[in-house]
């Protein structure tokens, strides 16, 4: 997915600006984009997949100053995108996934609207959003008007010269956070941007609102129809442990995951690892509650690998993998290892990148723990898994009944037999000594979200 970020404030914005936008690096690979709005609108873009934000970006932030800026890290295309409209001129950023962006632009090229963002023959997405929303008098009109048009997920920022609307999708899949400060009003996908910045969470924008502000707080606010269904990801793996989503604290799931698993665990083992970064909280949570000491036999080299999920390629994310990755032959020899992942989704790194250490370090057993259930689908409202045929537990079941199977439901059922030789051929697959899934059930109670839906749609087909 995507991170996005805006700022606006009574002096000059851009430390805000640049250091909001870096703190959601850990959401995107493949681009990453300024716009400023001070005496004149200054954009630019950088390609993030060989190089770092801070890096790439510090001249563009030295040399320029405005009040209003919006920022991304982006998964997909690059962004911002400046389009003069005739209710003025405006720049955006989008986090989502269109995924009927190929019929609409060329519904709209058939009316003759034209798309100069083209890369690799494909439109660019977020000029796809910013053509709909020209189309008509007002940004919040655009803005209603584009969401009646897509299907899949988006949430925005759109700035003007008055200040910035923020949009969030119409069922808050990708959440998107008000905060303030003492003469700063910001936008962001993860609340973690804030706390350093001096800003504090005033507001969680609601499925398909549209809120308007600028330095002196929020001018205007439009409901918009919707139902929550937020994404359930973003606490067990793709959000960053310092954040909240609708005030419920990534880390403090990712913990309740973690004992949730070791309540319902009979192995003995010697210690609770994690496998880093998103995992660790989840093995904290485990050693909490099972007494196991929480060691370390593997670390992360450095941030600046990323994270091995998100690139799109199969090759790029095995190289991440593997590389950022390292053993520690002093913790692992001879030990029962319990350890906690986020997820597996397509199991290739677990397998040959993470597992396959542990033995080669001297493990005595190796119990991989999961924090969610198997994957069953690919998601439909962002960049991740785009295929059924990747995902373990797909392989798992075409294996068990040799073929694919229209009606997957057995597998769903968690306490069936089929569910159970699923598990077991993906633990074979993995060579790991045990496996065990945390229930959607678990799952659910640890989230914990009041009065709004999640969804599960990669879990159940339910989203």
């Amino acid at each position: 997915m995507s991170g996005i970020f805006g700022v606006a404030s009574r002096t000059n914005g851009m430390d805000a600006l640049f250091y909001g936008t870096d703190y959601h690096s850990h959401l995107g690979t493949e681009f990453a984009g300024l716009a400023v709005q001070g005496n004149q609108l200054d954009r630019t873009i950088h390609r993030i997949s060989h190089g770092q934000f801070k890096n790439l970006f510090y001249d563009f932030y030295r040399e320029r100053s405005g009040e209003l800026g919006i920022g991304v890290i982006s998964d997909y295309d690059p962004q911002p995108i400046v389009v003069q409209a005739r209710f003025g001129t405006f720049a955006l950023v989008t986090a989502g996934l269109v995924t009927n962006a190929q019929p609409l632009g060329e519904r709209l090229v058939e009316q003759g609207v034209t798309f100069s963002e083209i890369l690799n023959g494909r439109l660019n997405q977020t000029e796809l959003v910013a053509k709909l929303i020209a189309l008509k008098p007002d940004p919040v009109a655009g803005i209603e008007h584009m969401f009646d048009r897509v299907e899949g997920s988006v949430s925005l920022l759109l700035m003007m010269r008055e200040g910035i609307y923020a949009a969030c999708d119409r069922h808050g899949r990708f959440p998107l956070a008000l905060g303030a400060g003492d003469s700063t009003m910001a936008a962001a996908s993860e609340t973690c941007a804030f706390p350093n910045l001096g800003l504090r969470v005033t507001m969680f924008v609601q499925p398909g609102q549209i809120v308007f502000f600028n330095a002196d707080g929020v001018q205007d606010s439009f409901v918009g129809s919707g139902t929550r269904k937020t994404c359930s990801f973003l606490w067990i793996y793709t959000g960053y442990p310092a954040s909240t989503y609708e005030g419920v604290s990534v880390e403090a799931v990712r913990e309740r995951c973690g004992r949730a698993l070791a309540r319902r665990d009979p192995v003995e083992a010697d210690l609770a690892a994690g496998v880093p970064d998103s995992g660790t909280g989840h093995a904290v949570g485990y050693a909490m509650e099972s007494g196991l000491p929480f060691r370390r036999p593997l670390v992360k080299y450095s941030a600046g690998y990323g994270r091995s999920y998100i690139p799109p390629s199969q090759e790029v994310r095995d190289r991440i993998a593997r590389m950022k990755l390292i053993p520690i032959e002093d913790i692992c020899a001879g030990n029962r290892l319990i350890v906690c992942e986020d997820s597996i989704v397509r199991g290739t790194q677990l397998k040959n990148l993470t597992i396959r250490k542990l033995w080669d370090a001297g493990a005595a057993e190796v119990h991989i723990r999961v924090a969610c259930p198997p994957l069953m689908f690919p998601c439909r409202y962002n960049l991740s898994t785009r295929s059924v045929e990747e995902l373990a537990a797909r392989r798992a079941i075409r294996a068990l009944e040799g073929q694919a199977p229209d009606d997957i439901s057995a597998y769903l059922d968690e306490d069936g037999q089929k569910y159970h030789d699923m598990v077991e051929w993906i633990r074979r697959d993995l060579n790991c000594t045990s496996l065990a899934y945390l229930h959607l059930a678990g799952m659910q109670e640890a989230i914990s979200l009041p009065d709004a839906g999640l969804c599960t749609y990669c879990w159940n087909g339910q989203g």
